[in-house]
């Protein structure tokens, strides 16, 4: 089904995305995944063709495009490459600035956001940490005031961006009282003493991302570092995580509809017993469902993306673009691990890698089960 979502100016925008992709960051993709990590050169380029500042105003270096299906364009475009590299630059550029941008101060605003927009700040965000996943009311780093100055203990694991981040926003408890109200988001700069990154975690997929822990030791930070007012932490991730969850959806359907056209193209040269192994009924009756549930999602997700452009997209919408698309990913990429036989096993294939890379959308940014229990509570299931 032709998708109508779109105009001149995105498609246009998509070949100029395509072309970096193509130019840049494809010749280097084996070496970002026996690296685990994207080399600066390519966070520098994508700053230069103008696709890391999309939510950057133009007085900060961004481009200021105010329509989210560029936004949506971008992490199509990237997550027909590879979901992890997809992660890492949509953590950067669709998830980090949002925060900076509207609870930012001008000092901030100028200190940092320029840098991100070119590629030489590399920015992450912190919420999940080792005692807790998707319950971040429950966090445990602690930011406390000594005179002036905030002092910041703790840690936090599966940071996308960990690694190399130059910035990271951090998620800290300020008051031990006062629950999901007690939170309040810090921006750190690597290098700040007492602040320390583990090395890149040893995952199951997303080869290319340079996920690690990250520690806090008596980091002392000025209240320049504090992002937003005092206790709002809670309230300020809950309404970003809506473009976090609706970015995921829109990568996920890419991602999977990618392998899937790849695999298509496989079972049409593929023989076995004298014949196409697509021509069977089975894969033809398999592979029909599957295509019909991409375009099936891909219908919903779009809406979405038009709904969060004009400001309308409910948390519990998101939550459903982000359980269901990850769902239909898992779904598809497994068939086509199981269509390719023997070689869908190898990691020289891509269909291996992207079923690898696939199977943490069902658990980040709020696992499943968390979507479902948003989805629930509004339906008032308690």
């Amino acid at each position: 089904m032709r998708r109508a979502i779109f105009t001149e100016d995105h498609d246009a925008f998509r070949d100029s995305v395509r072309q970096f992709i193509d130019r840049t960051a494809r010749p280097r993709a084996e070496e970002m995944i026996r690296e685990h990590s994207i080399p600066r050169e390519v966070w520098l380029e994508a700053g230069r063709q103008g696709l890391l500042g999309l939510s950057i105003p133009e007085e900060y270096g961004g481009s200021s495009a105010q329509d989210y299906r560029f936004n949506a364009v971008l992490a199509e475009e990237q997550s027909r490459l590879s979901a992890a590299f997809s992660s890492c630059m949509g953590i950067h550029s669709d998830v980090c600035p949002p925060y900076l941008v509207a609870h930012g101060t001008e000092e901030q605003k100028q200190r940092w956001l320029p840098g991100i927009a070119t590629g030489e700040l590399i920015i992450a965000i912190a919420m999940t940490e080792p005692s807790g996943g998707s319950d971040l009311a429950a966090l445990k780093t602690t930011a406390v005031r000594d005179g002036e100055d905030w002092v910041i203990n703790g840690s936090k694991t599966f940071i996308t961006n960990g690694h190399s981040c130059d910035l990271v926003i951090v998620a800290a408890r300020t008051d031990p009282t006062a629950g999901a109200k007690g939170i309040t988001l810090f921006v750190l700069e690597a290098g700040t003493q007492g602040f320390t990154k583990g090395e890149p975690l040893d995952k199951v997929g997303q080869d290319e991302a340079d996920t690690c822990e990250l520690f806090f030791t008596d980091v002392r930070v000025s209240d320049e570092h504090r992002l937003g007012s005092e206790g709002r932490g809670f309230i300020l991730m809950m309404e970003h995580l809506t473009q976090e969850r609706v970015g995921a959806a829109v990568s996920n359907v890419a991602h999977a509809a990618q392998i899937l056209s790849e695999t298509l193209d496989y079972v049409k040269e593929r023989k076995a017993f004298g014949q196409a192994i697509g021509a069977f009924q089975h894969n033809k009756f398999l592979l029909a469902e599957l295509v019909t549930k991409i375009d099936v999602t891909q219908a919903f997700v779009d809406q979405c993306v038009l709904a969060h452009g004009e400001g309308d997209l409910t948390p519990v919408d998101a939550a459903k673009a982000k359980w269901w698309s990850a769902h239909v990913q898992g779904e598809v990429l497994d068939a086509c691990v199981q269509l390719y036989g023997g070689y869908g096993f190898m990691n020289e294939y891509r269909v291996a890698r992207a079923w690898r890379d696939a199977r943490v959308t069902r658990i980040w940014a709020g696992s499943n089960e968390i979507m479902k229990e948003i989805i629930g509570r509004d339906l008032g299931l308690g």
